[in-house]
């Protein structure tokens, strides 16, 4: 059960950051209630993962989830580039992600 809220707690985790980007600085109440909100399930399912997996391992995977699908959504949406190596190192981390689940 705390690897499959890790797991969507780093999907949260792209959430926020991408609600983050959109809010104009926090300025616009839509993106901005969203960060607030996946912000908090996001840390909250986190905390609940660190319970019985290590903070080590909890912390590398959520922030490795959150950040390559938040690559991957500015892609998707043309926010940022997409380029053949860039998709390649994401697949690394990815990669590596299963790797610590793998290991542990």
């Amino acid at each position: 059960m705390a690897w499959f809220v890790l797991v969507l707690s780093g999907v949260l985790e792209a959430v926020w950051a991408t609600a983050l980007g959109r809010s104009d600085g926090l300025t616009r109440p839509v993106p901005t209630a969203t960060f607030v909100v996946a912000l908090a399930l996001s840390m909250g399912g986190l905390g609940y993962a660190m319970r019985t997996l290590p903070v080590g391992t909890s912390y590398a995977v959520w922030v490795g989830i959150g950040a390559v699908l938040t690559v991957v959504v500015a892609m998707v949406t043309g926010t940022e580039a997409f380029s053949v190596l860039k998709a390649l190192l994401l697949a690394g981390l990815v990669g590596c992600i299963i790797g610590l689940k793998l290991v542990h």
